[in-house]
């Protein structure tokens, strides 16, 4: 197979769309192309007209049309997210659906970044796949498309050769990681370190931390215990005690907080702990130390916490973070 069919990187643009996850992206694949001192990646930038799109940023994007891009040229197929009319009328753009449709059949990954999610469900090619889009439209994709397994807290997902990203800043990550299973860590690293990324965040990583969750729900009755938590994690954080807090009885606390909260207060004081033992891993702590601080009690509990929710050992996530 010819090199430039290889590595020919769509991604789809449309009036209103989000400029970010059009240039996020093309940002990560043509940086790769600086560090390799070569063109593995061939970037275009393709819409239904081949028209300049002017973008939710009030920035006009130029285009080449679909047509300058056959079916089998494409190895990797991303369609951006963007403002709601203009998912729309991607979705009913007839021309854009069967373009996409017989390019992902063909191509090596396809994809979407943000509530381009929509535009792939809407052609049938998320059914029975796991993905993921912006917070805030995530029950929307799931009551919409419910043959769809939307995961709420992924940054990006990557289900068979389908990869699908929260949206904005994530289809950065989600591109970092492309690049890593095309070339390897190292030039991953150094794209993400020309583009100042502080950190390549993996997908597992949630697009909200429980604490932000909480404190986004100013009416919330329990915005300041939640703050008050991220302070005393190595205490004794029973529901006895957080009632205690509330000046509330346990079984009055614990029905309120799950109504109010949508989960647990052991459930959410757990995602607490693991989110600062995450952070902490980033220092030269022993994994008893961050236990004891997290409030895990031992770096065995804390260990097996870990890795049932974010799928991978606290050692090999340092490793690789």
């Amino acid at each position: 197979m010819p090199l430039a069919r290889r590595h020919t990187v769509a991604l789809v643009a449309f009036p209103g769309a989000q400029i970010l996850d059009i240039t996020g992206p093309a940002a990560v694949f043509t940086t790769a192309n600086r560090e390799l001192g070569r063109e593995h990646y061939a970037v275009r930038i393709v819409s239904s007209s081949g028209e300049p799109a002017r973008t939710s940023a009030a920035i006009t994007l130029a285009t080449e049309p679909l047509t300058a891009l056959g079916p089998r040229a494409v190895d990797t197929l991303l369609i951006a997210g963007g403002e709601q009319e203009g998912i729309v009328a991607a979705i009913a753009d007839r021309k854009l659906r069967a373009w996409v449709k017989r390019t992902a059949r063909q191509a090596r990954r396809f994809g979407s970044v943000c509530s381009g999610t929509f535009v792939l469900a809407s052609y049938g090619l998320l059914d029975e796949r796991r993905a993921a889009t912006h917070w805030n439209a995530c029950q929307r994709l799931a009551e919409r498309f419910p043959r769809v397994s939307v995961d709420a807290d992924a940054l990006y997902v990557v289900d068979g050769n389908v990869w699908t990203s929260a949206g904005v800043t994530t289809g950065i990550d989600m591109c970092l990681a492309m690049v890593q299973q095309d070339l390897g860590a190292s030039v991953a690293h150094a794209v993400a370190r020309q583009l100042v990324v502080y950190a390549r965040r993996p997908g597992y990583q949630t697009q909200f931390s429980s604490t932000l969750r909480a404190q986004g729900q100013s009416d919330s009755p329990y915005a300041g215990l939640c703050a008050w938590l991220s302070d005393n994690l190595n205490q004794d954080l029973g529901v006895a005690a957080l009632a205690a807090q509330m000046g509330q009885s346990p079984r009055d606390f614990h029905r309120k907080f799950l109504a109010a909260m949508g989960q647990s207060p052991a459930r959410f004081v757990e995602e607490l702990r693991l989110e600062q033992a995450r952070l902490l891993l980033s220092h030269q702590l022993s994994l008893k130390e961050i236990a004891a601080r997290t409030g895990f009690g031992g770096a065995v509990r804390l260990s097996r916490a870990f890795e049932r929710r974010y799928g991978v050992r606290p050692s090999l996530f340092r490793q690789v973070h």
